[in-house]
């Protein structure tokens, strides 16, 4: 293995780590509410998948670059309706004359 990938190795694996403890700490009546916020980064990723993805010959970074936008656009469009349904419970029932 080169060094760049066992360093990449290492970040990741560390990443997921790191976001697993902090997502497990979060009580349940913040974790609605700090999804919406969530978003935004798996938009970015999502961007970030797309170039990754982009102008390359056909091998595994493209695989994993599409691998990588399926799975932040199933993570986007899920918090959205998560965060619109949370929004509904609030919302005042209009009364039936």
């Amino acid at each position: 293995m080169t060094a760049a990938l066992l360093a990449s190795l290492f970040v990741f694996v560390l990443a997921s780590f790191v976001g697993f403890e902090v997502i497990n700490k979060v009580p349940p009546t913040l974790h609605t509410p700090l999804m919406s916020g969530a978003n935004a980064i798996s938009g970015i990723a999502v961007i970030g998948a797309v170039i990754i993805a982009g102008p390359q010959q056909m091998n595994v970074t493209i695989i994993l670059g599409l691998i990588a936008v399926v799975l932040a656009t199933i993570n986007v469009v899920g918090g959205f309706l998560v965060t619109d349904r949370m929004l509904q419970m609030f919302k005042k029932k209009e009364a039936k004359a």
